[in-house]
C-alpha cells in the first residue's frame, strides 16, 4: 500500500502497525515520536495502531546536543 512518510509517498507492506513500520524502516523506537493522520500515537499504541492506505505519517527523531 502507499502511505506518506514525512511528506514523501512510500510503498509499504499491507497491514503494518506503527511499530512494524518503524522496524521495517530500521528506526529505533527510543527518542522517536510518531504522528498518524495528524494525531500523536502514544508509544504504548505502536504495536496495535494499524496503518491505512494513504495514511499520513510523520516520524520525528529527537536529537540531543548543545
Amino acid at each position: 500500500m502507499t502511505v506518506s512518510i514525512n511528506g514523501e509517498p512510500r510503498t509499504v507492506p499491507d497491514g503494518l502497525t506503527v511499530g512494524e513500520l518503524l522496524d521495517w524502516l530500521g528506526v529505533t523506537r527510543q527518542a522517536v515520536a510518531v504522528m498518524l493522520d495528524r494525531q500523536i500515537v502514544p508509544k504504548e499504541a505502536f504495536a496495535t495502531r494499524q496503518l491505512n492506505p494513504e495514511a499520513a505519517i510523520e516520524i520525528i527523531r529527537f536529537v540531543g546536543g548543545g
